[in-house]
């Protein structure tokens, strides 16, 4: 049996033998009192610390941020409870302290009372744990009744055996019966189903979770048993407090995830600067779940029991941290673990089974700490720009050119938050290029794609694929877009002043673009600002999975045509592609990616494929453009499968947008 289930055991074997020890001394301790020696030796002083703990709970829950789920409601009831228990516990000792005339009716009302509230915390105790470890509705029905029925119980039984005099009573010259003890049974009951419970389903909770509730339950269970050796009764509230208190700091304001055992990137940061500034190297182990990193998405049961394990087995003094949801960093000190390479080759090949069985899509980087990425505290940035480079259920050794990929990632990021924040709708950062597109129908360019470029002073010329990402990531891609509209504008005006026939000349957008509510008034501002007519843009969007991005691509899209400008509906027939929604947004062309024109190239049936696509678009008075058009042999297969444009480095690879002046013709 592994050591920590018979850890877990031993605890609660000594917890329940401990209490029942405790209540029979303290039962006897009651009995045996006389004259005011029960009361006596009360003291409100742990009451009232409760109390001024339970408001520091309270003051620190109100000025923090803390997630409110249903199990953060269950601890604000258990902190309610607690702090009436204590001030009934005050007010019953003290009303005694103060009747004179021998009638004690008050004394019993606030002791019930007092009762009521402490078995009220046993019974939110019961609801907590079944919400925290997640079972199942059935079997957490089951635990309800059973504790519902004895809360019920217990409290009759309580009210029955006061009003009687077979329970606690008070005499006639101020001594003490205890009696039968409905208290001590109710208690113990109550610390059945909870040890139960903690002990049938410990393996849904990360185990260092379960080590502090046992902890604190044994400093409770070290209390009481004091308590009742002394015949007292000051601390047994606070006793009710202390599981809280373990709630509060494990659960809710600490950023655990209990399931799995991981902490949040801020603890990450925050133990990466610990360990930098005492030189204490360290080596980390990041992976990636792509099918889970989206929000709302939570791993299967099944597979947090994987990553606790993983978590646990192969490095000592391992600690795991969630970035996202999807997106977990095992972190261990390299001198707890000299054969830490034999243990990650270890940790590798014990993967593979386990991929096998989920099949979920991973990447997982591998690496030591690095002074300079230590010393900036970069590592979830570090980590997630190797992730943009590497291919899908891979593995990734960390090496020295990473760091240098990520400077230059660094350097691009905070030019790009400068063209952001500077707003220049002319900045020389920002180079317009543009890809002319071939007129069948005409036999001539008189249209072209916008694309962009950066030229950034201390690295030259950077491609899209490299900054647009990162613009999307971090909300600067509306300003390139911007800047990428104003400098096609500019040169639309020049080669219109010039004589050239111009249709117009395209823009992509990207669709996080359309979520700004100033998106439309911002295009139609720089194009009526720049004095050319509007039907000369065009703006290339792509189709998005999401339904509240395609409700405002079609508003969006609906108002701007009005204005006059035309709609490419951009990538069609990669990932998603929705003929019903297509169908209900005014695009003007369709842009045919160029995996279909190479699909087309490769059997009959796909070539009849795409023309028929491209036909029946044809027929509903949608143009088609096929990009991706590379030589004769695509021209001749695309223009035969219906298509209104052609693009493609057949006739020209992407050119400073000044350039366009050589493709397109001048109006005799």
């Amino acid at each position: 049996m592994p050591y920590h289930i018979v850890y877990s055991i031993i605890h609660m074997c000594v917890m329940f033998v401990g209490n029942v020890t405790l209540f029979a001394l303290w039962g006897d301790n009651m009995t045996m009192a006389t004259g005011n020696l029960y009361f006596d030796k009360y003291s409100p002083v742990g009451d009232i610390v409760v109390i001024a703990v339970c408001s520091v709970i309270l003051v620190l829950v109100l000025t923090s941020f803390i997630k409110k789920s249903k199990s953060f409601g269950l601890f604000m009831n258990m902190v309610i409870y607690i702090v009436l228990a204590a001030v009934s516990d005050i007010i019953y000792h003290n009303a005694f302290n103060h009747i004179t005339d021998s009638n004690y009716t008050i004394v019993y009302i606030f002791r019930i009372l007092y009762h009521i509230f402490l078995f009220s915390i046993l019974l939110l105790y019961v609801v907590y744990i079944l919400e925290i470890q997640r079972i199942e509705m059935s079997r957490r029905y089951n635990f309800m009744l059973i504790s519902t029925l004895l809360y019920i119980a217990v409290i009759v039984l309580d009210i029955v055996m006061t009003v009687t005099g077979s329970g606690f009573h008070i005499n006639s010259d101020r001594t003490v019966t205890q009696g039968s003890n409905i208290f001590l049974w109710g208690y113990l009951a109550f610390m059945v189903v909870i040890l139960y419970l903690m002990i049938a389903n410990r393996n849904r909770i990360y185990r260092q979770v379960m080590n502090g509730f046992y902890g604190t339950m044994s400093v409770a269970f070290i209390i009481l048993y004091l308590e009742g050796r002394a015949g007292q009764s000051s601390y047994t509230v606070a006793t009710f407090l202390l599981p809280v208190l373990a709630m509060l700091y494990l659960i809710h304001s600490t950023p655990y995830n209990i399931e799995i055992g991981a902490i949040s990137a801020i603890a990450l940061r925050d133990t990466i600067s610990y360990n930098y500034n005492r030189n204490i190297d360290f080596i980390f182990m990041s992976m990636l779940l792509p099918d889970f990193d989206v929000e709302g998405k939570s791993f299967s049961k099944e597979l947090q029991e994987v990553i606790r394990r993983f978590s646990n087995e192969f490095f000592k003094g391992s600690i795991l941290f969630q970035v996202s949801n999807g997106h977990v960093v095992m972190f261990a000190r390299k001198k707890n673990n000299p054969d830490y390479e034999n243990k990650i080759n270890m940790l590798i090949n014990a993967f593979y089974p386990e991929y096998e069985k989920f099949q979920y899509d991973y990447k997982i980087v591998v690496g030591e700490s690095i002074e300079e990425i230590s010393r900036k505290n970069e590592y979830i940035s570090f980590i997630k720009n190797i992730y943009r480079n590497m291919e899908m259920n891979s593995f990734h050794m960390v090496n020295y050119d990473d760091v240098t990929s990520f400077n230059r990632y660094e350097y691009i990021l905070e030019e790009l938050g400068d063209i952001y924040r500077r707003r220049d709708l002319r900045d020389s950062r920002v180079l317009a290029y543009c890809q002319p597109v071939y007129n069948i129908a005409e036999k001539k360019y008189d249209t072209a794609e916008a694309l962009m470029r950066l030229k950034l002073p201390e690295i030259g010329l950077v491609y899209p694929d490299q900054f647009i990402p990162l613009a999307e990531e971090n909300g600067y891609i509306h300003v390139l877009t911007e800047i990428i509209l104003q400098k096609s504008c500019d040169e639309i005006r020049h080669l219109l002043s010039e004589g050239y026939d111009v249709k117009r000349i395209s823009v992509n957008v990207s669709v996080l673009e359309l979520r700004d509510e100033g998106f439309t008034d911002d295009i139609h501002r720089i194009i009526e600002a720049s004095g050319i007519p509007e039907d000369k843009i065009a703006i290339e969007i792509t189709e998005s999975q999401s339904e509240s991005d395609f409700m405002l691509m079609k508003d969006k899209v609906e108002e701007l045509k009005e204005k006059g400008i035309k709609f490419y509906l951009d990538d069609f027939g990669t990932g998603y592609s929705n003929m019903e929604r297509i169908m209900e947004v005014p695009f003007d062309i369709i842009k045919f990616d160029r995996s279909l024109v190479l699909a087309s190239d490769s059997n009959e049936k796909s070539e009849s494929m795409v023309s028929s696509l491209a036909n029946m678009f044809s027929k509903l008075e949608y143009s088609v453009l096929y990009e991706g058009v590379e030589n004769d042999l695509d021209e001749e297969r695309c223009i035969n499968m219906h298509a209104t444009y052609l693009q493609g480095y057949k006739y020209s690879r992407p050119i400073p947008i000044i350039e366009l002046s050589r493709f397109f013709t001048k109006i005799v």
